[in-house]
């Protein structure tokens, strides 16, 4: 008997954490229903016809061989550049846009982006999970954030360590340190964001 009622208590245990473990997984932060990431899809010929490529993050280099007629934005702004790595002359598109250019040519498209922020609280970053251990003289955070969102390492060119270095510095700066004292780099869908950075009060 005492068996038997030992295992209906451990029953009745399980059911009550597998219900609450239901009800907390299914709970979203509300930073992650705010976020959407960007999405496009670019089109050789006008009003959305022929090859397409679909585009769901920064691409420095598409290696298109043909040119770019129309677009479909479903999410986020973008900026589409004539060549590699965001260069020459760049064109912003927020919206579906059957013709771009002229019919007959479209224009030339090598680098395409996600940039600034969107309506409905989107942003092109992902949301930031950030552990924080705070002393009297130093701070580290494993994810800097601005606005609940994840902080590129490098806003403009390539992800160097000196770049993040200065963007770790700013950044510290920002929420009232002196500067970072060590800062490192994470990928996450193809771009380089701060990680675990040392925002310390003097002598870095």
């Amino acid at each position: 008997m005492k068996t038997a009622y030992r295992l209906s208590i451990l029953a009745a245990a399980a059911v009550s954490i597998g219900a609450g473990f239901l009800a907390t997984s299914s709970a979203q932060p509300p930073q992650d229903k705010m976020y959407r990431p960007p999405e496009a899809t670019i089109y050789r010929d006008a009003a959305y016809k022929g090859p397409a490529v679909f585009i769901g993050e920064a691409k420095p280099d598409l290696g298109l061989a043909w040119p770019v007629n129309s677009v479909r934005v479903a999410n986020g702004r973008w900026e589409l550049c004539e060549k590699t790595r965001y260069r020459g002359g760049c064109r912003i598109v927020d919206r579906d846009t059957p013709l771009l250019g002229n019919v007959l040519r479209g224009i030339n498209v090598q680098s395409i982006r996600p940039i600034g922020a969107g309506g409905g609280g989107w942003n092109p970053n992902p949301p930031a999970n950030d552990q924080v251990a705070r002393g009297n003289f130093a701070e580290f955070h494993t994810q800097p954030a601005t606005g609940n969102y994840r902080v590129l390492a490098c806003v403009n060119g390539a992800a160097t360590a000196n770049c993040a270095a200065r963007t770790a510095d700013t950044w510290c700066r920002s929420i009232g340190w002196n500067g970072s004292a060590r800062e490192h780099m994470e990928t996450v869908a193809g771009r380089e964001y701060l990680a675990d950075t040392l925002c310390v009060r003097s002598g870095y």
